[in-house]
């Protein structure tokens, strides 16, 4: 019986780069420039990255950031950091492994923490919250994004429900479970103000689009590129190519057999110290 809760935080093996080289385009990328885009209004000098994957936001904060800010991105994964330094960025950063709930930095050390769809992976947020909130500054921003609900990021809700009615009696459940399962506004102002932070806090839903270039990418991504994987490969040597080809003959049917689009959504939240 796989342990769940721990296979959902497992980005290993082959998953930092099919993560990187289909999920990064499909839905991460988009968001990425809109969160660099917020930090570097609030002109910061130090920067620390939370939970930065293979690297997509920490690629488009080094663009967006001036030369002279110092950015330092950690994650707890040490295969999906190996992944971001290898493909890099445009000016350097430092990287380092870390657990977000002992972030290893010194109090009032950063401006801005920011911290891209890492939040729900948090075993206790209103801990990691507050280490966030040591490590900034008086005045420094925590900027955040975290998925909305299931049902309104197309791509995530057809691989589950195509979940659902191929596995009936016990669905891999990773996306409702984990990734779309911290969207309700009352439960994160809950853990940040548990975490220390009271003041200036504010919500954006953010919507866009996830685009691929066939059905099979997407499913590719959802499916091989997430702990999902972990999930399949337990149920037998044929369930992970198994379910790839259902969910992407399942986004087929909804957007066609060629390029697709999905509808996607997102929260963005703002607290100051």
């Amino acid at each position: 019986m796989i342990d769940k809760d721990n296979a959902d935080k497992r980005f290993i093996g082959a998953i930092p780069e099919i993560y990187d080289t289909c999920l990064v385009p499909l839905i991460f990328a988009r968001y990425a420039d809109d969160i660099a885009a917020r930090v570097a209004s609030q002109r910061p000098t130090r920067v620390l990255e939370v939970a930065a994957g293979t690297g997509v936001v920490t690629r488009a904060l080094a663009n967006a950031l001036a030369e002279s800010t110092v950015i330092v991105a950690t994650d707890l994964n040490p295969a999906m950091l190996e992944r971001a330094r290898a493909v890099g960025t445009a000016r350097p950063v430092e990287w380092r492994q870390a657990d977000a709930m002992h972030l290893p930095f010194d109090d009032a050390s950063f401006d801005v923490v920011v911290c891209q769809f890492g939040a729900m992976f948090f075993p206790g947020k209103p801990e990691a919250f507050a280490q966030m909130h040591r490590v900034l500054r008086p005045g420094g921003a925590l900027i955040i994004n975290v998925w909305d609900c299931i049902e309104n990021n197309a791509f995530a809700s057809i691989v589950t429900e195509t979940m659902s009615r191929i596995f009936p009696a016990d669905p891999p459940m990773f996306f409702a479970r984990t990734p779309h399962a911290y969207y309700e506004r009352s439960v994160i102002e809950r853990d940040l103000r548990a975490g220390g932070f009271d003041k200036n806090m504010s919500f954006e839903v953010v919507r866009d689009s996830s685009h691929a270039g066939s059905p099979m990418m997407a499913a590719i991504g959802f499916c091989q590129g997430t702990p999902l994987r972990f999930e399949l490969e337990a149920r037998g040597p044929d369930a992970l190519s198994t379910a790839t080809d259902a969910c992407a003959a399942a986004i087929a049917d909804s957007f066609g057999h060629g390029p697709v689009d999905g509808a996607m959504q997102a929260i963005v939240i703002t607290a100051r110290t």
